[in-house]
């Protein structure tokens, strides 16, 4: 078993924090469905928002799912690029699995669909 990356991002209207941890459950719960991930196979996440998203840190959403309380998260702040996708959050799980880098599915929802259209799916 090896640990891989699983990357995801998505974008709020707002800066509120029911937007924050309403957008962050709805990638989390994506990004394990597409998976078909087991808490227990989780080993870290990061979190990050891009600087202009203060309202809320996006690892209580992930806190909120059940059994994820025991898994280590961290946020960061996103380095504030001219141009850069605003609103955005961003998040990649280090999850041990069997799976080949191929064969994992990343998600971005909303708006964040522009940042990797490659790897987004419908």
């Amino acid at each position: 078993m090896k640990v891989r990356g699983i990357r995801g991002a998505t974008t709020v209207a707002a800066d509120t924090s029911e937007d924050i941890f309403a957008a962050t459950k709805e990638l989390i719960e994506e990004i394990v469905r597409l998976n078909d991930i087991e808490v227990d196979d989780v080993a870290s996440v990061l979190l990050t928002l891009t600087p202009d998203l203060s309202a809320a840190f996006p690892a209580r959403a992930v806190r909120s799912l059940a059994g994820w309380q025991w898994v280590p998260l961290m946020c960061a702040q996103e380095i504030g690029v001219p141009g850069a996708l605003p609103r955005s959050i961003r998040v990649l799980l280090h999850v041990n699995t069997d799976k080949k880098q191929e064969e994992l599915v990343h998600a971005y929802l909303g708006e964040a669909v522009q940042l990797r259209p490659d790897l987004a799916k419908d």
